[in-house]
C-alpha cells in the first residue's frame, strides 16, 4: 500500500510539473511512415513530438503495408524512481494512426525490443505483463511493466545517455483487441454461494500439482490460507491440514504482515515451517527473482509436501508453479492446462453466480502464461519464444542457473520434487 500510494503522489507531482513544462516543448510536428512498399513515405502533421531534440527517422525495409513512428525517451523522475519509460509521443496524435487492442513492436536501440499492446489502463494487462500505456490528454506515452520497472527489463542503466531513441512499429492491428474485451468479461465474486458447481477445493483454488514428472503429493498451490481478504482462507487452510503440508512458501506477505491476519494463530498454518516473500508479481525484474529463488532454496532446506501461494493463487502463484512444472518436465499443454484451471475456478461471476468460461476465454488466458515466461525467461537469455516445441526442462534450467541457483541446487530441487 505504502508503494501505491508514493507512487501515486510522485505521479501527480510529475504531472503537475508537467503541465508547466510542456506548454512550449511540445511544438513540432514528426512525421509517422505509412509503407506500403520497402521505400519511405512520410505523412506530416501526424505526432507532437518534443523539439528539444532533432529526430532521425528509421525506416522499417517490410514489404507489406505498416504504421511507424520514431521518438525519444527522456531523462525523467520515473524513469529510476519506478521504470516507467516514457516517449514523448502526445497520445491523441499517437491515437490518430493506432489504436486500443493493437500490438506493437518497441524497439529501444542498444537495449531491447518488445511486443506489446497498446491500451488505456494498468488494468487491461494481467499483472507481471508489458504493455505501452496510452491515456488521452497526456503528452506522453508509457512503456510499462505491470508491477514491474521496465527500465531494469530493457537493461537502461543509470549510466544511460539521455534522450534515447525509440521506435514504435505496428505488430499486429487489433492483435490484444480479444484479450481486452475477455478481460472486461471476467468478474469474481467472494461468496461460496456464487460457486455452487465448484468442490471445497476448487473454491478456495487449493489443488496437487500433477503434470508430467511431478511427484505424488509433493507440491500443492492455492489461495491465502491465511489472508481472510477474498473469503477462501479457512477452506484453504483445512485443506492444507488434510494434506499434510510441511512447507508454505508465502509470495504475497512479510511475516508481521501475515500473522496481523485474524485468526492467524488458530490457524494449521501458523504450526509449519513458512518462508515470507513478500514480492510484486514483476517476474522480469529483481525484486521478484531474488524472492523466487529464495522461496526455491527454502523448499530444498525442508521437507515436502509443499504448498505455494499468493493472495488468489493465481498471478504470483501461476508463475511460479509454471516454472517448477516446466523444470520436472511438463508439456507446454500442461503448463497451460494447471494455469487456466485457477481462473476457471474464479471467473466468471455473473448475476451472483459463476458462468463456466467459454473455450476462447480459456484460450485467451492460457496465451498468458505463455507471454508472460517467455518475457521473463528472454530477460535471462533464455528463448522459449515457439512455447509448443521449447524444450522447458532444459530451459527453465539454464533461467534458474541465470537467477543464480547452482546446479547442485537445481538437482537437490528436481530430487524433491519428483
Amino acid at each position: 500500500m505504502l508503494y501505491k500510494f508514493l507512487r501515486l503522489v510522485t505521479f501527480v507531482l510529475v504531472m503537475a510539473l508537467g503541465l508547466v513544462a510542456c506548454s512550449n516543448s511540445y511544438s513540432s510536428f514528426a512525421d509517422v511512415s505509412e509503407e506500403n512498399s520497402s521505400s519511405e513515405t512520410f505523412s506530416s502533421s501526424s505526432f507532437v513530438v518534443s523539439s528539444s531534440s532533432s529526430i532521425k527517422f528509421s525506416s522499417f525495409s517490410d514489404a507489406s503495408e505498416t504504421v511507424s513512428v520514431v521518438a525519444l525517451v527522456t531523462d525523467t523522475f520515473e524513469v529510476f524512481a519506478f521504470g516507467s519509460l516514457n516517449i514523448d509521443i502526445v497520445a491523441d496524435s499517437f491515437l490518430t494512426k493506432f489504436d486500443y487492442g493493437d500490438v506493437v513492436s518497441v524497439m529501444v536501440p542498444g537495449y531491447d525490443t518488445l511486443d506489446v499492446p497498446v491500451v488505456a489502463s494498468y488494468g487491461d494487462v494481467f499483472p507481471g505483463e508489458f504493455f505501452l500505456y496510452v491515456s488521452s490528454g497526456l503528452n506522453y506515452l508509457k512503456l510499462e511493466a505491470r508491477y514491474g520497472q521496465m527500465a531494469e527489463v530493457i537493461g537502461l542503466g543509470r549510466g544511460a545517455e539521455f534522450p534515447i531513441e525509440v521506435a514504435i512499429r505496428m505488430k499486429e492491428k487489433g492483435g490484444y483487441a480479444e484479450h481486452l474485451g475477455n478481460l472486461n468479461s471476467l468478474a469474481i465474486s467472494y461468496s461460496i454461494e456464487a460457486y455452487p458447481e465448484l468442490s471445497i477445493a476448487d473454491f478456495a483454488n487449493f489443488r496437487m500439482v500433477r503434470t508430467t514428472g511431478m511427484g505424488e503429493g509433493r507440491l500443492y498451490r492455492s489461495s491465502s490460507p491465511v489472508d481472510p481478504s477474498i473469503g477462501r482462507n479457512k477452506y484453504a487452510d483445512s485443506l492444507a491440514a488434510v494434506a499434510g503440508v510441511k512447507t508454505f512458501v508465502n509470495l504475497a506477505n512479510s511475516a508481521e504482515y501475515a500473522e496481523s491476519y485474524n485468526g492467524f494463530a488458530q490457524s494449521y498454518y501458523a504450526t509449519r515451517n513458512v518462508v515470507y516473500l513478500d514480492v510484486l508479481p514483476g517476474f522480469a525484474n529483481t525484486p521478484f527473482k531474488e524472492g523466487f529463488v529464495k522461496g526455491l532454496r527454502y523448499m530444498i532446506e525442508h521437507d515436502s509436501p509443499y504448498l505455494w501461494h499468493c493472495t488468489y493463487g493465481m498471478d504470483r502463484t501461476g508463475f511460479s508453479i509454471a516454472v517448477l512444472e516446466a523444470l520436472m518436465g511438463a508439456t507446454a499443454e500442461e503448463i497451460k492446462a494447471d494455469y487456466v484451471a485457477t481462473h476457471r475456478n474464479f471467473y466468471s461471476v455473473s448475476g451472483g453466480r459463476q458462468v463456466a468460461l467459454t473455450a476462447k476465454q480459456a484460450e485467451l488466458i492460457q496465451a498468458i502464461i505463455v507471454r508472460l515466461m517467455r518475457n521473463a525467461y528472454k530477460v535471462e537469455g533464455v528463448d522459449i519464444s515457439d512455447f509448443e516445441n521449447a524444450d522447458l526442462a532444459a530451459a527453465t534450467e539454464k533461467y534458474l542457473l541465470s537467477l543464480g541457483l547452482e546446479q547442485a541446487e537445481i538437482d537437490s530441487l528436481r530430487a524433491r520434487l519428483k
